[in-house]
């Protein structure tokens, strides 16, 4: 299983990054993990989109799903998607506020993308089992565990501290672990996880390895790491382009 990472700007796009996204490919099938706002254009470094084989969206906050409505543009008039419609997996709903990001007319998006509702359970998905957990999110939001091949990656999505997203994550490879929150006083609860509390939960999951990312631009993200461990000693900081073998 190999990860790239596509965008990894917590809260929206940074000078660096653009907000989540992260190619997950198995046996030549790939997916998408989110489709944060910027992230359609970098993309297009990494493959050609009509590559993309499913699309997985951990929430609706537009740092993690916005992108797809340049997805929708590229697949209905570039003249170059020749798999339509392409499947589409998040929560409940995601079909009319997606409809929405692209066109206030709230016209339809099934032409191009096959969007199935998702809750906390397990389906197959290509080469992957999918296993997902609800986090502690204000909006519903998916954790997501990707097992194929004997090894598996856990991405969190955004959560705070979270005893489902631990279990989710027991035992696994690798974890991409969201640390939006500084370590300061006076955090807002059920938000984001801080660089310790990533560290916390890959300690608690007995994870083999932990990738921070979704930290925002005005967070330092030495501070993160740093914090991280201080409790996990193999966690990093993922990079823009990054590439990970799980």
């Amino acid at each position: 299983m190999r990860l790239t990472v596509v965008g990894c700007s917590g809260s929206g796009p940074g000078p660096d990054s653009p907000a989540s996204c992260y190619l997950v490919e198995h046996e030549g099938y790939r997916l998408l993990l989110d489709l944060g706002s910027g992230s359609f254009g970098v993309l297009q470094k990494v493959l050609p989109p009509d590559e993309v084989d499913a699309v997985l969206l951990s929430h609706l906050h537009a740092d993690h799903c916005l992108d797809v409505a340049p997805f929708v543009v590229w697949r209905r008039y570039s003249g170059l998607a020749t798999r339509n419609p392409l499947p589409l997996y998040a929560p409940v709903g995601a079909d009319r506020r997606l409809r929405l990001a692209y066109d206030l007319s709230d016209g339809p998006i099934d032409d191009v993308f096959e969007v199935f509702g998702i809750g906390a359970g397990s389906f197959d998905l290509g080469p992957f089992h999918v296993e997902t957990a609800r986090t502690a999110h204000p909006v519903e939001c998916y954790a997501s565990r990707l097992t194929a091949g004997g090894r598996s990656l856990v991405y969190t999505g955004d959560t705070g501290a979270c005893p489902a997203v631990v279990e989710l994550a027991r035992g696994a490879d690798v974890l991409l672990a969201e640390a939006a929150h500084p370590d300061v006083p006076g955090l807002p609860p059920d938000l984001h996880l801080t660089g310790r509390e990533a560290g916390e939960h890959a300690r608690d999951a007995g994870v083999g390895r932990l990738l921070l990312t979704h930290v925002p631009a005005w967070v330092d993200p030495a501070a993160q790491l740093s914090a991280a461990r201080s409790v996990f000693g193999a966690a990093e900081l993922v990079r823009p382009l990054g590439v990970y073998e799980v």
